[in-house]
């Protein structure tokens, strides 16, 4: 993603990275300047995420669970934030993380109510596969005001190719955890309907291009196949290694089943999936979640 957006931005403006990981960070910079020479703005390391927000308007973060977004804020926040680098602009925060909505809301109202400027929920979807090729869709959670959908819509683009703007705060991570709910079932069922069809004696290959030519397509069958051969840069094909960990897919299974509960929505399957994910993790280790088909015991 950061590559993406870093390509993409006028050499005239600079982007500003943290991570927990420095290791990361310094990778980051290398290769920004190995790779993408010529192109975008430069890059700066900052000490911590207070620094990258004093210097910088639109402010994207990515973190695993409400309990980090709320002690970033918490730091970001500590005391009032210097004007903005170009006062004709407020400051945007853009939240990428699955959290629950009622937390995202809460960061909105409190950004705004302290004057330091505007927050939106804008998770993604499509994988490291398509954070790398910049062909993420993000789901967007915004007051309706046209000129700052038309500013969020602008920078994600950078980094996908759709946006969809759901509603006022919140409404992104409504439809990413509805999405979740669904993708943590099928990522099951295509791995329990792959392993089913091999144990019949059907090739992979064919089975993958049967069933992504008919009625159970979906992206865990076409594009993120548990099985390796099927899908080309898959998970699968490295020893599950990268891709959406186990533990993230539990975390946004756990969330959409509490705003279900939230929400007076029933719900069927996501408790067994659930005990699913716990159980492929405690066995499997720090794998993408197509590993439940090598957890149920599929050819690999």
């Amino acid at each position: 993603m950061a590559k993406n957006l870093q390509s993409k931005i006028p050499k005239s403006d600079t982007l500003y990275i943290y991570d927990s990981n420095t290791t990361a960070t310094s990778t980051f910079v290398q290769e920004v300047g190995s790779t993408t020479e010529g192109k975008g703005g430069p890059v700066e390391i900052a000490a911590n995420p207070r620094e990258v927000a004093e210097k910088a308007t639109t402010i994207h973060l990515a973190l695993p669970s409400p309990t980090h977004v709320t002690s970033v804020f918490d730091s970001i926040l500590s005391s009032p934030l210097p004007q903005s680098s170009s006062p004709n602009t407020q400051r945007l925060f853009i939240d990428h993380s699955t959290i629950d909505p009622s937390t995202s809301r809460h960061l909105a109202h409190t950004v705004s109510a302290i004057s330091s400027g505007h927050f939106v929920d804008a998770p993604m979807s499509g994988g490291v596969v398509g954070a790398t090729a910049g062909t993420l869709t993000f789901m967007l959670g915004c007051p309706p005001s046209s000129a700052l959908v038309d500013r969020v819509t602008t920078t994600l683009l950078h980094m996908g190719t759709r946006v969809f703007h759901l509603g006022a705060p919140g409404a992104g991570l409504a439809g990413k955890l509805a999405n979740n709910y669904l993708l943590a079932i099928s990522n099951i069922a295509t791995a329990e309907a792959m392993n089913l069809g091999l144990k019949l004696g059907l090739d992979a290959e064919k089975l993958g291009e049967l069933i992504n030519s008919s009625s159970g397509r979906c992206w865990s069958s076409e594009v993120n196949n548990p099985v390796p051969g099927v899908s080309q840069g898959a998970p699968a094909e490295r020893g599950y290694e990268g891709g959406f960990g186990v533990g993230l897919m539990r975390k946004d299974l756990r969330l959409a089943m509490e705003a279900a509960r939230d929400a007076g929505a029933r719900v069927e399957l996501g408790e067994r999936a659930g005990e699913v994910y716990e159980r492929v993790e405690r066995e499997e280790g720090v794998k993408d979640f197509s590993v439940v088909y090598k957890w149920l015991g599929g050819k690999t």
